[in-house]
């Protein structure tokens, strides 16, 4: 197996390995140790049924089954991820880090390109552990301890979002629950629980607001931290091609899937996986 770095900053493609069958314990120790290394990684020439893709993420986790977007039939813990030739996508198209809206978080995602456009549709991920460092050693000191509230309510409010996916019009279709405007808090740095590193945890599509700041206040502060994660500073960006996987640690990163492939099909498969125990 080899680990190649696609930028300075984060971000690593690995070559060598089939996934598509039983993985042995060293293959799988020696990914989750890149994936710590790392952040994301990417892992290109796969040929991956939805069980096998199940069967690898839940090496790292309990998978997830999302309470809004719908997994499918036979398959509840997989989002079917399908933009259909001559639509706009409509799925991650903004910086965010999966399912911060969850009571216990998302930690990991794992994406499958099933069917990939000639061109357009990359990935840009942006290391929000590089960003909190990156940071001044007063504002890193303000930020600690700080608890902002998250939300699906502003992605996933039909009223905002269109209620064709909740009728079973669009090409991913959604199931409207109390999910939608639930909110739980989470701190705003966050640690991770096997590195020890230090990370920014909010995203301008699920994060409401900063508790104890007055609103402009909290809003002015949300808008730095977003424009600051969102540097190229702090990025790698991966183009797809048809059976490659990747996989992201939701506790240090954030994603962005770039919409400039209109006139063309995309199909994807995503699985995301939690911890036992909610986010520190």
């Amino acid at each position: 197996m080899e680990i190649r770095p696609v930028s300075g900053v984060f971000g690593a493609e690995i070559f060598g390995v089939d996934l598509s069958g039983p993985i042995q314990d060293e293959v799988f120790r020696a990914i989750h140790s890149a994936l710590l290394r790392h952040g994301v990684l990417f892992i290109r020439d796969q040929v991956l049924s939805r069980e096998a893709q199940i069967r690898f993420a839940q090496r790292f986790g309990k998978a997830d089954i999302h309470p809004i977007a719908n997994g499918m039939e036979e398959y509840p813990e997989v989002v079917k991820v399908w933009k259909p030739a001559g639509e706009s996508a409509c799925f991650g198209t903004g910086w965010h880090t999966d399912n911060t809206f969850f009571e216990n978080p998302t930690i990991l995602s794992f994406l499958y390109g099933a069917k990939i456009p000639p061109v357009g549709g990359d990935t840009l991920y942006a290391s929000t552990s590089a960003a909190y460092q990156a940071l001044s050693q007063t504002m890193r000191g303000m930020l600690d301890g700080l608890v902002a509230v998250h939300s699906a309510s502003r992605a996933y409010d039909p009223k905002t979002t269109g209620e064709s996916k909740y009728s079973g019009e669009a090409a991913i279709p959604y199931r409207y629950s109390s999910a939608v405007e639930q909110e739980v808090e989470h701190a705003v740095v966050r640690r991770h629980p096997e590195t020890g590193h230090s990370s920014l945890y909010v995203n301008p599509m699920f994060t409401q607001r900063i508790i104890g700041l007055k609103p402009r206040e909290s809003d002015a502060l949300l808008q730095f931290l977003y424009q600051h994660i969102a540097q190229p500073d702090f990025q790698c960006r991966f183009r797809w091609a048809t059976g490659s996987l990747a996989i992201w640690d939701n506790r240090v990163t954030q994603h962005y899937a770039l919409d400039d492939y209109r006139e063309h099909e995309r199909l994807m498969y995503r699985v995301t996986v939690s911890a036992d125990t909610p986010a520190g």
